[in-house]
């Protein structure tokens, strides 16, 4: 069980929980309906103890908080990690962009 969390060179996250996990780590920012920019954390609007958010839950979200006036856009940067890898990922106007 120890072995499962150690790095091979070039991994992460070895355990068979996590091999077919994608998790998305990003750095948004929400401009609000009055044009103020603000920090976004995507995972103030999940249930407690969610940490695997890939890009199609990450959308849901984005589309949430414009839809209900919170933000007029939000953008973006960041990665998403999955089994095939590190990827770079954007948020451009609302919008995921792998």
């Amino acid at each position: 069980m120890i072995t499962g969390f150690t790095p091979l060179p070039g991994r992460w996250l070895r355990w068979k929980m996590f091999c077919r996990a994608t998790f998305t780590i990003t750095s948004l920012t929400g401009t609000t309906p009055d044009g103020r920019t603000e920090p976004v954390n995507v995972y103030a609007y999940l249930s407690p103890g969610s940490f695997v958010l890939g890009p199609p839950q990450l959308q849901t979200v984005l589309d949430h908080l414009t839809a209900t006036g919170r933000y007029t856009r939000i953008d973006g940067y960041g990665r998403v990690l999955s089994a095939r890898g590190e990827q770079p990922v954007k948020v451009v106007g609302s919008r995921v962009v792998l």
